[in-house]
């Protein structure tokens, strides 16, 4: 009886600590998730308006357009929702990509027979957890990502606007859409096509890189100076983008996309086909160069700022 009171306290002890640890990745996350947002947005606009129209030939291009007829202030349109939003979805990333990696930590311990001692996962494992996180994310970052990108490509004249702001977006959306799943939601399935394969190869490529180099130098992860950890986060980034883009082009295609009589995409498969048709396999690239110059800053910022966050509330 004394054991089993024992053990039962153990279990409790252990849950209470799992969902302080789930709260402080949740929290670190989100931090990292309003940094990301402050520092991509102006590439971002840049890549939805060359993903998504024939008007600029480059990214400069682009860019330099946009300063000139829309002023400085457009290179953060819709910078409300995902400010608002990616902070929640970086949170749910980190809290369910590490929820995952303790799960099959736990996991690989029983295997072993060392219940009491975490197996490090396998990289297989870390991709795995990575996706998961990504599937949990897409939830939240399908619809958001969808509004923000209405909003971004919408005329600039405020005579000619679409949408009066993000509640007014998804008002409108739903509306249109014939309801909210099929408008709001649209491009969902793409979305966690995307969102599975991006964060499966950003978290496994970051583990990668900061195991090598604790095993290189013989230290303990925690002692991986902070510059490492932003240029590992960096390298993360442009691994996302690489293993995902296509993807990325089908979403914002599908979620600029016209309603009813003015619809062009009757389902991802019908996009992916149209794509190719039209523009083969180089039209499932465009908007990369800009993408890539953004992951770098802002997934090192990202990685860096959760890293710091986590190691300050430990």
């Amino acid at each position: 009886m004394a054991d089993a009171a024992v053990d039962a306290e153990q279990k409790l002890q252990d849950q209470n600590g799992g969902a302080l640890q789930t709260a402080k990745d949740l929290f670190a996350g989100a931090a990292g998730g309003i940094t990301q947002v402050l520092v991509g947005q102006p590439f971002d606009i840049v890549k939805v308006r060359l993903q998504t129209s024939t008007t600029h030939s480059s990214a400069l291009e682009a860019a330099t357009a946009i300063w000139k007829h829309e002023g400085p202030l457009a290179f953060y349109k819709g910078t409300l929702t995902p400010l608002i939003g990616i902070g929640a979805c970086v949170s749910v990333q980190f809290g369910a990509f590490h929820q995952a990696r303790r799960w099959f930590e736990a996991r690989n311990a029983a295997a072993a027979s060392s219940p009491s001692k975490p197996s490090t996962p396998s990289y297989t494992q870390y991709y795995a957890a990575g996706a998961f996180a990504g599937i949990a994310n897409s939830v939240l970052s399908g619809p958001i990502e969808h509004v923000r990108i209405r909003l971004q490509t919408q005329p600039h004249a405020a005579s000619a606007r679409l949408y009066n702001g993000p509640l007014d977006c998804v008002r409108k959306l739903s509306s249109q859409g014939g309801g909210v799943f099929p408008g709001l939601f649209r491009g969902q399935a793409v979305t966690v096509l995307r969102e599975a394969q991006a964060y499966g190869v950003w978290f496994l490529t970051f583990e990668w890189l900061m195991n090598a180099d604790a095993a290189r130098n013989r230290i303990d992860r925690r002692e991986v100076p902070s510059w490492k950890i932003a240029f590992y986060g960096g390298l993360a980034g442009e691994a996302l983008w690489l293993s995902s883009y296509p993807f990325d082009v089908v979403k914002s295609k599908m979620q600029t996309d016209g309603f009813g009589a003015a619809q062009r995409y009757a389902s991802m498969r019908d996009c992916f086909a149209q794509i190719w048709r039209a523009e083969g396999a180089a039209g499932f690239w465009k908007g990369i160069g800009p993408t890539l110059l953004r992951a770098m800053p802002v997934s090192a910022a990202t990685f860096a700022t959760v890293e710091l966050m986590m190691r300050l509330i430990n």
